[in-house]
């Protein structure tokens, strides 16, 4: 099969490069301590940095991005000493209103009023709000009960309307073939020393057997997926066909993959897939409910790059680190739109899975 796309080695480690920076975040001093300004990062070396401040201080922080214009990590804070805290580990400090606690319970409180098919939302770490997307079937009662609910939560939450409508992206067609359905490979990975493929759960859930063309011969068949809830889904090769820890490009050539990672708010991506090829964008959210008619999927990476139906286990990925498989999401490639992906981390930990 051509088209083979790959996973990353293990999905924890950022890389030996970050070794000064992670021991730099793990001791953050006090607020008396005279901080240097925040420093210039690429957006694998913010999301380590975001990931170590997250642990150190904890509640004392409000969500963060990746600023790709200055090239620093931007931390939500809620005082001053952890300001001075943040500074000093490298980041950015902004003072803002609402802390995380409020924003996971007005999340909470989504999840148990308005889990409405149609919606998804997420914590807005540039905003410091929770954002509340509604697609286009969220009208009358639906509308109405939505409304309600926001209306208590006040500030803290934020409505936006997109005109498609939230779907996972499975078709009929080419690529990975399935029992009438048509998907994309996301990363190749090994399990037990024995090669493997992640894509969509709800891929997984629609076929059992695997193929490279319409109609060819089986190359694999579906040994566990999960949707919704999450999305992801572990193929395993039944034939003698390359697998290399690679994303096909489209345009000719490939990128190697060399390890997973989690995303970060404002980290430039790209994704690749089998009826769109290679299309980039920035990741808009972390940790997005998408409520499908199917069910919610939890623990999403939102983003603004397009995708449609037949996309649905593609990877997206930042250069050589593998970041999530393509779930689904409103609009297409000619008017633009918006994707969910479930994160590679999650699923290589759910299989006990490596990169090859």
């Amino acid at each position: 099969m051509a088209r083979r796309h790959a996973a990353p080695r293990r999905t924890a480690a950022a890389g030996a490069a970050m070794v000064a920076l992670t021991a730099a975040a793990l001791t953050l001093p006090s607020a008396h301590a005279s901080a240097p300004a925040p420093r210039q990062l690429s957006s694998p070396q913010a999301a380590e940095l975001a990931r170590q401040i997250t642990a150190d201080l904890g509640a004392d922080t409000a969500g963060s991005y990746y600023d790709a214009r200055t090239g620093r990590l931007v931390v939500g804070v809620l005082d001053q000493e952890t300001a001075a805290r943040v500074r000093f580990a490298g980041a950015e400090p902004r003072t803002v209103r609402h802390s995380a606690a409020e924003l996971a319970s007005t999340q909470r409180t989504l999840k148990a009023e308005a889990a409405i098919p149609g919606t998804a939302w997420s914590v807005d770490p540039r905003a410091n709000k929770v954002v509340v997307t509604a697609d286009s079937t969220v009208t009358g009662d639906r509308q109405d009960r939505l409304d309600e609910v926001v209306a208590r939560l006040g500030d803290k939450v934020a409505v936006k309307r997109t005109a498609g409508k939230f779907r996972p992206f499975i078709a009929g067609g080419d690529a990975i073939w399935g029992s009438g359905v048509r998907c994309s490979l996301g990363f190749n990975v090994t399990k037990g020393g024995k090669p493997y493929f992640l894509t969509a759960g709800h891929c997984g859930n629609a076929s059992q057997t695997w193929s490279a063309s319409q109609g060819g011969g089986q190359i694999g068949v579906t040994e566990s997926s999960s949707f919704p809830g999450h999305d992801y889904a572990l193929v395993r090769y039944t034939s003698n066909v390359a697998h290399p820890s690679a994303v096909d490009l489209y345009g000719g050539g490939t990128q190697d993959i060399g390890k997973a990672g989690e995303a970060t708010v404002g980290e430039q991506v790209q994704r690749s897939g089998s009826t769109t090829g290679v299309h980039g964008g920035e990741v808009t959210a972390l940790d997005v409910t998408v409520n499908y008619e199917e069910g919610a999927v939890e623990g999403m990476i939102g983003t603004s790059v397009c995708a449609e139906p037949g996309d649905s286990g593609g990877a997206l990925f930042d250069g050589d680190t593998a970041l999530g498989l393509t779930s689904g999401g409103s609009g297409d490639c000619s008017s633009g739109g918006e994707t969910f992906f479930q994160p590679v981390p999650a699923a290589l930990q759910a299989y006990g899975a490596q990169l090859p």
